[in-house]
């Protein structure tokens, strides 16, 4: 029922959102839930006149599943991971954003001018980036958390009161990072080692769940979550028992980006809601929020001080490397698709 209750309320929105989403002064956004605070909309809306409209989703894979099940000319922008970006631009569902169209595009840092999953910042702008591993209730568990082990063979203590996120990515990746293989493996007796280990592994967790992964830490329903840097430090400031870990195995790294969609509605406000944001006052404000990293040059006299010292951004000598989330081929992804598939049932 509820799953069905969640299916309606989207649709209703995207109904809504497709009625008003042509009108002149729009902005439809498609964004990731709790990623922007409406202070900043409101400025937006209060220096343009632009009336914003934004919708909400938990995983990059439910983004691109909505988009291609009709959402697009309904939304303007959206905020894909990196890897998604690629994907999206594989698939013709990114508009591309000419020469000049952007007039603070010169603000982007070199280390995010280029990337690879956006070669020329073609179709994006960087917009937050961060980690993924996971948080442990130090008042359940004192061992040793800087292992993947706690996610995929735990302790007795901590068997059961485990939450994963419900995001394919972040989970097949970080599963790939434990057992030491490539992602997007070719090799059939690794993808049959990958797929058995987490069929064992799932007997220990209690859940899927990305759009709760900080409440159910901080309510203490789950000792142990896998969950993005920015959204565990404001998981700590709710309960100062839970530690953030880089494990020496590695840990997953990722950008999230604003992409201009493909037959956007509102295609001159969406960009200048990109350009909006290129703006360090304005990202540094998304930033202080979310409590990630921003790819844009002269931030740093708006960021929160203690931005720069949060545990959850400071990986420790001994971390293992972060690693993006590959994109696949279509049939190594079909098989990887499987056992997403079956882990969920």
């Amino acid at each position: 029922m509820k799953t069905l209750l969640k299916a309606s309320a989207a649709a209703l929105a995207l109904s809504v959102a497709a009625q008003g989403a042509s009108a002149e002064g729009k902005l439809v956004i498609y964004h990731w839930f709790e990623y922007m605070p409406q202070e900043l909309l409101d400025k937006f809306s209060a220096e343009t006149g632009i009336e914003v409209t934004m919708d909400t989703y938990d995983s990059n894979e439910a983004m691109l599943a909505s988009l291609k099940a009709g959402g697009l000319g309904t939304y303007d922008v959206a905020v894909p991971g990196d890897y998604m970006v690629e994907i999206m631009a594989n698939e013709g569902i990114l508009d591309e954003i000419g020469d000049g169209e952007l007039a603070n595009i010169g603000n982007v840092t070199a280390d995010w001018a280029d990337p690879a999953f956006d070669p020329g910042r073609k179709h994006s702008i960087p917009y937050q980036w961060g980690s993924t591993s996971f948080m442990v209730d130090r008042e359940v568990y004192d061992g040793d958390i800087s292992t993947t082990d706690i996610l995929f063979n735990p302790p007795a203590e901590l068997s059961g009161k485990i939450n994963m996120l419900d995001s394919q990515g972040e989970v097949l990746a970080m599963a790939a990072i434990h057992m030491g293989i490539e992602q997007c493996s070719q090799d059939r007796d690794k993808l049959k080692a990958l797929n058995a280990m987490l069929t064992e592994a799932k007997a220990h967790w209690a859940s899927f769940n990305s759009d709760t992964a900080k409440e159910v830490l901080v309510s203490g329903d789950a000792a142990v979550g896998q969950i993005y840097d920015g959204f565990g430090a404001k998981a700590r400031a709710e309960r100062a028992s839970l530690e953030y870990a880089f494990p020496k195995q590695g840990y997953v790294v990722w950008m999230d980006n604003v992409v201009l969609l493909k037959d956007a509605p509102n295609r001159e406000n969406a960009l200048k809601f990109m350009d909006f944001l290129l703006e360090p006052e304005n990202i540094a404000a998304v930033s202080n929020y979310a409590r990630y990293g921003a790819g844009v040059k002269g931030v740093e006299e708006f960021l929160d001080p203690e931005l720069a010292t949060l545990p959850e951004a400071n990986p420790p000598a001994d971390a293992g490397p972060g690693a993006f989330i590959a994109v696949c081929d279509e049939q190594t992804q079909a098989v990887y698709d499987q056992i997403w598939t079956n882990l969920k049932k």
